[in-house]
C-alpha cells in the first residue's frame, strides 16, 4: 500500500459550508460572514487580542514587517533553519537578517545565543518554532524587553500549540499562523495575523485593506473610506474562509489524533535508540510533524531509498537559508555555524497527516531497520 508523505486534509464538511456561500450569498470577496467566524474562532483559540485572516502566513509576516516599520539598514535575527518567508518579508523592506545558529534537540533558534548578535542596528527578533515546538520565550522576550525590540513569532506550523499554556503566536508583539494545505487545518492557501499590541491594531486594518480605512467605514466610525498609508490586499477569499471554518470547529480532534500518531512513532523509534524531536516541558505541540535523526546524510539517503522501495513518503527539510545564494546576499551568520547546516543534513521527517493508515508506523519503523 502507498503511504504518501503528506496528505492534505479534506474532512468532508468542508463542502457544506462553501456549499452554502455559493447557494446564498452575493458577496465573496474577503471580510464576509465566513471570516468573522474564522476570526471569532481563531480568537477564542489562542487568546489574541485581534485576528486578522490573510492570503498567506507569508502575506501575514509582510505586514508585520511593515507594521513594525523595519526601513533599509535594519537588522532582523532569525535561525537559518526555517523557510524563506522567515526571512523575504523583511528583505523586501531593506533589512539585513542576521542568523544565529540552533538548538540541536528543538531545531529552533538557539536562545542562549541571541544577544550576542544583538547590534544598534537590531529592529526584531523572528523566533519560529519548528514543528510546532515552542522556542525558549521566556529568554527571547526578557532580551527584547532589555533592548527594546520587537518579536514577531513565525508560528506557521503551529495551530493549537502552546508555550507554558499560552498559544503559540500570542508571546510576542505579532504572530502568523499558516493555513497551507500542508498544515494540519488550511484552505489550500492561507494564513493569520495575530496581534497582540495595542498599538498595531487600528494600522494592521489598513495595511490589509490596500492602505484605506474602510474597515473603519464597514463600522460606521467614519462616513467615507479614503486612503491613508502604503497597505496592499492582505484578504482571503469568503470561499477560503468557509473551507478554513469547517476545519477550525473539527480543530480539537484533529490535533487529538496527530498527537496520537506523535505518540506513536516516539514509542517505535525509542524501543531502538533512535534520536528524534524533543519536546520541552514548556513545550506543548500539535502533532504538525514527526523526524528521526540520522547518522549522517548518507545514512539519511540510504533510508530514504529505503522507504521509498517500501512505497512509503519521507522527506528531509530547510536548506539553511545562510548557505543559499539569496541568503549570502541579504544576510550573515553571526558566529560559527556549529549545528545548523550539520543537523539539518540529519534531519529526517516521517509521513505524518490525519487520514495515516494505522499500520504505517510499524511499516516505517522496518523499513528502517532493514537499512
Amino acid at each position: 500500500m502507498n503511504i504518501p508523505f503528506n496528505k492534505p486534509l479534506v474532512l468532508g464538511t468542508e463542502q457544506i459550508y462553501v456549499n452554502e456561500l455559493i447557494s446564498s450569498s452575493d458577496k465573496f470577496s474577503g471580510d464576509g460572514r465566513f471570516t468573522k467566524a474564522c476570526h471569532q474562532k481563531i480568537e477564542e483559540l489562542t487568546g489574541a487580542s485581534k485576528v486578522l485572516l490573510t492570503t498567506s502566513c507569508t502575506h501575514a509576516l509582510e505586514m508585520a514587517a511593515m507594521l513594525i516599520d523595519v526601513q533599509p539598514g535594519d537588522e532582523v535575527i532569525m535561525s537559518s533553519f526555517t523557510f524563506v518567508s522567515s526571512a523575504n518579508p523583511f528583505v523586501l523592506r531593506g533589512a539585513s537578517i542576521v542568523f544565529v545558529d540552533i538548538d540541536p534537540a528543538t531545531m529552533n533558534i538557539d536562545a542562549d545565543l541571541i544577544e550576542d548578535a544583538i547590534t544598534p542596528s537590531t529592529k526584531a527578533i523572528v523566533p519560529m518554532h519548528y514543528g510546532s515546538v515552542a522556542c525558549d520565550m521566556k529568554k527571547i522576550n526578557e532580551l527584547a524587553d532589555k533592548y527594546g525590540l520587537w518579536i514577531i513569532e513565525d508560528a506557521a506550523q503551529c495551530i493549537d500549540s502552546y508555550y507554558a499554556q499560552k498559544h503559540l503566536g500570542t508571546l510576542g508583539h505579532l504572530g502568523t499562523i499558516s493555513f497551507h494545505d500542508t498544515k494540519n487545518i488550511h484552505c489550500g492557501e492561507g494564513g493569520c495575523l495575530l496581534l497582540n499590541d495595542e498599538r498595531l491594531m487600528e494600522r494592521s486594518e489598513i495595511i490589509r485593506e490596500k492602505g484605506t480605512n474602510r474597515s473603519k467605514f464597514l463600522r460606521g466610525e467614519v462616513d467615507k473610506y479614503s486612503w491613508v498609508e502604503a497597505g496592499s490586499s492582505y484578504l482571503p477569499s469568503e470561499l477560503n474562509a468557509a473551507f478554513l471554518l469547517a476545519q477550525l470547529e473539527a480543530l480539537s480532534q484533529i490535533t487529538q489524533k496527530r498527537k496520537q500518531f506523535w505518540q506513536e512513532y516516539y514509542l517505535a523509534f525509542s524501543q531502538i535508540g533512535v534520536e528524534m524531536q524533543d519536546v520541552p516541558a514548556y513545550a506543548k505541540t500539535n502533532g504538525h510533524l514527526f523526524y528521526i535523526k540520522c547518522s549522517d546524510i548518507d545514512h539519511r539517503q540510504n533510508i530514504i531509498d529505503q522507504l521509498q522501495k517500501d512505497s512509503i513518503g519521507s522527506a528531509f527539510h530547510y536548506i539553511p537559508l545562510h548557505s543559499s545564494n539569496a541568503g549570502l546576499s541579504f544576510g550573515r551568520f553571526h558566529g560559527e555555524d556549529r549545528l545548523t547546516t550539520k543537523e539539518s543534513r540529519r534531519l529526517l521527517r516521517l509521513p505524518m497527516y490525519y487520514e495515516l493508515p494505522q499500520f504505517s508506523i510499524s511499516m516505517v519503523k522496518k523499513a528502517y531497520l532493514n537499512t
